[in-house]
């Protein structure tokens, strides 16, 4: 197992566009199963190349028991949306938020060993395509929200343990007020 650190919101890699891949080689095999390892070790439902520091643009996924990577990815997205439907990030731990997002993916690319793919997911498996492919453009799903559950993202962000600012600290008056303000 070749489990990686993930990077965290905040990390410039993360807003980075990734570079295509040229060579299909034992280095882009490695970094596949790197991705594999660590997005199941995580766990989670994908994980994008520059979530472990890598600007290269390849993704693993794990959605209803599929296992797969698609590496220069390009999606054709259905009309129809899902407004409600709730997303999570690898990079924004223990967070998830409603995040609009196509019913419909068809997701075309190579396989690590430079092979054509196609893939065509819906729901969770087209949600997981369109979120990867953003990480590989530099787009985080927190990006996708409207501005008011940006805001509520946001205020969840700044409050996360993970997310590098000290809580607040709450003194205790040391006045007996009996837990009433005057």
């Amino acid at each position: 197992m070749a489990i990686q650190p993930i990077r965290l919101f905040g990390d410039p890699v993360l807003r980075t566009p990734a570079t295509p891949v040229a060579d299909f080689d034992k280095e882009l095999r490695k970094l596949v199963k790197d991705l594999t390892d660590t997005m199941m070790d995580a766990p989670g439902a994908g994980l994008a190349a520059p979530q472990i520091g890598v600007g290269l643009r390849v993704f693993t996924y794990y959605v209803d028991d599929q296992v797969g990577h698609l590496i220069n990815p390009d999606l054709d997205l259905s009309d129809e949306c899902d407004e409600e439907g709730e997303e999570g990030c690898l990079s924004f731990p223990g967070l998830s938020f409603p995040t609009p997002r196509a019913v419909r993916a068809v997701a075309k690319g190579f396989n690590m060993h430079g092979e054509p793919v196609m893939l065509e997911g819906t729901d969770l498996m087209a949600r997981c395509f369109q979120h990867e492919t953003d990480h590989l453009d530099g787009i985080l799903f927190i990006d996708r929200m409207d501005p008011k559950q940006r805001k509520l993202a946001m205020k969840a962000v700044r409050e996360a343990e993970w997310s590098g600012l000290a809580a607040p600290v709450i003194r205790m008056s040391p006045h007996a007020t009996g837990g009433k303000a005057l």
